[in-house]
């Protein structure tokens, strides 16, 4: 790894990636030479939905277009994650005032861990602002439609997982 590129991380569970997501990172590509999209293996704040190994598959399928950005799992402090890859920045996305509010706690730690590393909040696009993982699963499992917020294997995931919605949803009668 040289120490010349000017390298980004860009953490977060990614159950799943939305295409909030995808539109931080790939902001984030322009910037950067080199963005290490990091997936955090077992979130100690929530379960995942899906594997680590689909979380992944799902990152690696939607930026396979962008050269220089990877994706590594990691399980250890997301500071130690940045200088595992040499990165002296991390790059997170911002959405509404209660983003803000948890980032801003997040700041101070990863500061008081590691004050070389910088984060850099970009703001939501307006057409993602309201988009969120926990959002996005929700109206998936009773099925709703979520092409227009995730990529096209997440979506398709979501139909094979809820082919009719959550079980005891609503049903609407047939013609």
């Amino acid at each position: 790894m040289s120490n010349d590129l000017r390298t980004a991380i860009c953490p977060g569970s990614y159950d799943p990636v939305t295409l909030g997501h995808l539109d931080i990172i790939r902001r984030a590509a322009v910037i950067f030479d080199r963005i290490v999209v990091g997936v955090v293996r077992e979130p100690s704040h929530k379960e995942t939905m899906f594997s680590v190994e689909e979380r992944v598959g799902f990152l690696e399928e939607a930026l396979r277009d962008l050269d220089n950005v990877q994706v590594d799992v990691f399980a250890e402090l997301v500071v130690e994650f940045a200088r595992r890859w040499g990165a002296k920045t991390m790059v997170k996305g911002l959405r509404v005032i209660s983003d803000f509010e948890w980032e801003f706690q997040m700041n101070h730690l990863n500061r008081t861990l590691a004050p070389d590393i910088e984060t850099i909040y970009l703001m939501a696009n307006p057409q993602y602002s309201f988009v969120s993982s926990s959002g996005v699963k929700e109206v998936a499992s009773f099925g709703g439609n979520v092409d227009e917020l995730v990529p096209p294997a997440v979506a398709h995931r979501f139909g094979e997982l809820f082919p009719q919605g959550k079980p005891g949803a609503p049903v609407s009668p047939q013609e």
